[in-house]
């Protein structure tokens, strides 16, 4: 989750040059798609264990404990960035700030903006894919429980209500008025299928490295990815009639909102083909220069909140100072930097909630002076 979260924050820029290298620019799926399959392979695989050994009500209670955190984290966030962005706003003079980050209805109707922000119904720019997260996890209880229980069953059901999630345009109402822009009804497949491959048997697991092995598959799955980096660069120049309107409308248009069946299979082309070219016990991953990118994914939530504040500072920077592409790397490498300075901070800080407050021959020290002293 590490890249992803370092991807979504280049993406947040608005007019950033350095988010034309992201994963969005080379094919249908992008760092979001990626941010929610490996969320739920992560909750599989740290739940999934618990559920089996202590069964369905302490693995929930547990699961609702990160829920209560990644939601008292939505609402400090929520509080704080849009008040941000209205000061800076008034104080910059540049209102259009508001327009910009989505949130006009602080202004207008502020009480109310807030009361519909508790309930996650509010829109502000960025915070869509933690809103997202929020629900996933509080219907996982039930969905590993399913998944621990009849894994292929579940399954099935999740892809049939995301069929008919896109039939019936079944979606969360937002506020002031419209939709969730990314639908958790559609959503939930990449997540459900993330814990699922985590929760996967032997049986399971022999059947994929079996299809891996198969020339021919892996053949269609670098075919399917040239043929989406072609769409996605082509449609970029429309004035060059490279792709015709009809197909970059139908590949293209709102795919992200209802999570379009070609944007999944592009992702799955690609997890298809990383886990061949990667096994799970590559020693790459002990490599020192990967450490900051597992360590951010470790650490998501605080590195996810982080890169929200400072995808808006970066905009303002790039919207006050020259617009050139050395400023546009500077920003884009701080913002980076600055991520992976919180996580290790994070991660330094929880050891020490680890360890024990006095050394043991101290405690010892202590105990014999005592005696003494009595």
């Amino acid at each position: 989750m590490g890249i992803a979260a370092w991807v979504l924050f280049l993406d947040h820029v608005p007019h950033n040059a350095v988010s034309l290298l992201t994963m969005r620019n080379f094919g249908f799926s992008g760092a979001t798609d990626l941010f929610v399959f490996v969320g739920g392979y992560a909750a599989a695989v740290l739940y999934g264990t618990m559920m089996l050994e202590r069964g369905f009500i302490v693995t929930a209670t547990r699961i609702f404990k990160r829920l209560w955190q990644l939601y008292a984290a939505y609402i400090v966030l929520f509080v704080v960035y849009i008040d941000l962005i209205g000061y800076v706003a008034r104080k910059s003079r540049a209102s259009e700030l508001i327009g910009d980050f989505n949130v006009t209805g602080i202004v207008d109707h502020t009480i109310r903006t807030l009361i519909h922000g508790l309930l996650l119904q509010a829109k502000p720019l960025n915070l869509e894919v933690l809103q997202l997260f929020i629900v996933l996890m509080a219907a996982f209880p039930l969905v590993l429980f399913g998944l621990v229980r009849r894994p292929n069953i579940t399954m099935a059901g999740s892809i049939g209500l995301y069929a008919a999630a896109r039939q019936f345009d079944w979606n969360l109402s937002s506020f002031p008025d419209g939709k969730w822009y990314l639908n958790p009804f559609c959503w939930q497949l990449l997540f459900v299928l993330g814990a699922w491959f985590a929760l996967s048997g032997a049986n399971q697991m022999r059947t994929l490295r079996t299809l891996q092995d198969l020339a021919i598959l892996r053949a269609a799955a670098w075919l399917y990815l040239l043929f989406a980096l072609a769409v996605t660069v082509a449609a970029k120049f429309p004035q060059a009639g490279i792709v015709p309107d009809l197909l970059r409308d139908a590949l293209l248009s709102k795919d992200k909102e209802t999570l379009a069946p070609h944007r999944v299979l592009h992702f799955l082309a690609l997890a298809f083909l990383f886990a061949y070219l990667v096994p799970r016990d590559w020693s790459g991953f002990r490599w020192p220069a990967l450490q900051p990118v597992i360590t951010c994914g470790q650490e998501w939530l605080a590195v996810f909140c982080a890169g929200v504040f400072l995808s808006f500072a970066a905009h303002l920077v790039l919207i006050t100072g020259p617009d050139s592409l050395l400023m546009h790397v500077l920003v884009s490498f701080t913002g980076i930097s600055i991520m992976t300075g919180v996580a290790y901070y994070v991660s330094w800080s929880k050891r020490q909630d680890q360890k024990p407050a006095f050394r043991a021959p101290a405690l010892t020290r202590l105990s014999e002076e005592g005696r003494f002293a009595k």
